[in-house]
């Protein structure tokens, strides 16, 4: 295959808790990092804020990416502004910022490193609907990763017509390949006679010239 698949189900993820609330590591990269060392180039995750206010961790080296799933949170940055959000809207910011949040929230995080680039996208999936995502070249990268995360009902994937799978409210996939190849066709689509689903896309791409290739 042109490209690597690894599908980690809701039983199959460890949740630990931090000062706020608890945490749920859905993938780190390289996956010999650690994330106490902040060894790693991405992360990403989901959070439960269960506290009516509380600070973000200090990450000075790394940018963030928010969205929320449940509830409502404002994010506060000291000596600056603040914004409110609301379910499957996000935020963009630096992991230096003295950040606070006020509001109990499930969230979703992207975390990366310098030489990556990350976005994230709320997919809505309804009957008679699918969204595609194709590969294209990018001599400035050298990696893609793109990452599913289910939040509501089931969808099913097809890549390149010759692999197929579902996830559920609360499962993860992580799809990858070489940013040189364009033959990488990703599908997802509604299941039949069931709600519809939404889907947190990660989408991540990485400069690999001065880093070590982690297969």
């Amino acid at each position: 295959m042109s490209y690597s698949i690894k599908v980690i189900k809701k039983h199959m993820q460890n949740t630990s808790a931090w000062s706020g609330g608890t945490t749920t590591q859905l993938a780190i990269y390289p996956e010999h990092t650690d994330y106490n060392k902040r060894d790693f180039i991405w992360r990403i995750s989901t959070a439960s804020i269960q506290d009516e206010q509380s600070q973000f961790t200090c990450l000075p080296e790394f940018w963030r990416k928010l969205m929320i799933i449940e509830g409502e949170v404002i994010l506060e940055y000291e000596g600056s502004h603040r914004v409110g959000l609301k379910p499957y809207e996000q935020e963009s910011f630096s992991g230096g910022w003295v950040t606070r949040s006020m509001g109990k929230v499930i969230d979703f995080n992207l975390i990366t490193a310098a030489g990556c680039r990350g976005e994230l996208e709320a997919l809505f999936i309804k009957e008679g609907t699918s969204h595609e995502i194709a590969s294209r070249k990018d001599d400035e990268f050298s990696q893609v990763t793109e990452a599913f995360y289910c939040t509501e009902g089931r969808v099913k994937f097809r890549i390149n017509e010759d692999q197929s799978l579902w996830l559920e409210k609360g499962d993860f996939c992580l799809i990858s390949w070489r940013a040189s190849l364009d033959n990488v066709n990703i599908r997802l689509s509604h299941f039949h006679n069931e709600s519809a689903a939404y889907v947190i896309r990660a989408s991540i791409v990485l400069n690999l010239s001065s880093k070590e290739v982690v297969e």
